[in-house]
């Protein structure tokens, strides 16, 4: 999807995949991955999500990475925080307490921008994106982060010849093509989603979230 995509859905508010909650899945799964309190997460294409206040409140630095000024503007305004800005080759950075929001394209960022995030969240990236632009994301920003991050990706399942995306399927054969092997890739959890839950994607008939684990392995040269 291009830019102005996302722009006119921040412009007009359709924005059906922000969740009034942290993800179950992220609470859940999270934990048991060891990660230290300290550690800095990259969370990509993070619109307002209220993962980030969660991982913030863990203790957790937490770089995002999202193009609209609406979607930061509308995370700082709704947490009662005044960022401070300033602007860098990566994009315009947003800062409050622990948490730091580019203003900028995931594509743009470059190993140093990424050199000390040692976990990654990815709950609605990699579903947002066509398969084209799903290869150049496994090698940016996925391929630049360095040996031992380790974190989660969450994605969606369904028949893609119901409905074009975003959200788009992204099935583990596809996951397991596009990151390994140079991430360990390992299925946590499948869950369906019933037609009654307001995260069901309209028009499937059959829709799951699964959840996977990451672990960068070494970096070769």
């Amino acid at each position: 999807m291009q830019p102005d995509f996302w722009h006119q859905r921040w412009q007009h508010q359709q924005i059906g995949f922000h969740q009034g909650e942290p993800t179950a899945l992220l609470q859940k799964h999270w934990p048991a991955l060891g990660i230290a309190t300290s550690a800095k997460v990259f969370v990509p294409l993070a619109g307002k999500s209220l993962d980030m206040v969660w991982l913030a409140a863990r203790g957790h630095r937490v770089l995002a990475v999202e193009l609209s000024q609406l979607a930061i503007d509308a995370f700082f305004s709704e947490h009662l925080l005044e960022p401070q800005v300033h602007a860098s080759r990566h994009g315009l950075h947003h800062v409050a307490g622990n948490i730091e929001i580019i203003r900028g394209d995931v594509f743009d960022l470059d190993a140093a921008a990424l050199a000390d995030c040692s976990a990654v969240f990815d709950r609605a990236a990699v579903i947002a994106l066509p398969p084209e632009m799903r290869q150049r994301y496994a090698r940016t920003p996925y391929s630049l982060l360095p040996e031992g991050c380790r974190g989660l990706m969450i994605t969606l399942e369904y028949s893609q010849d119901e409905r074009p995306g975003p959200p788009f399927s992204v099935p583990e054969s596809e996951i397991r093509a596009l990151f390994e092997p140079f991430w360990e890739i390992q299925p946590l959890e499948r869950r369906p989603i019933p037609s009654e839950h307001p995260g069901h994607v309209t028009g499937t008939s059959a829709l799951d979230t699964v959840v996977y684990g990451l672990v960068r392995g070494r970096i070769r040269d």
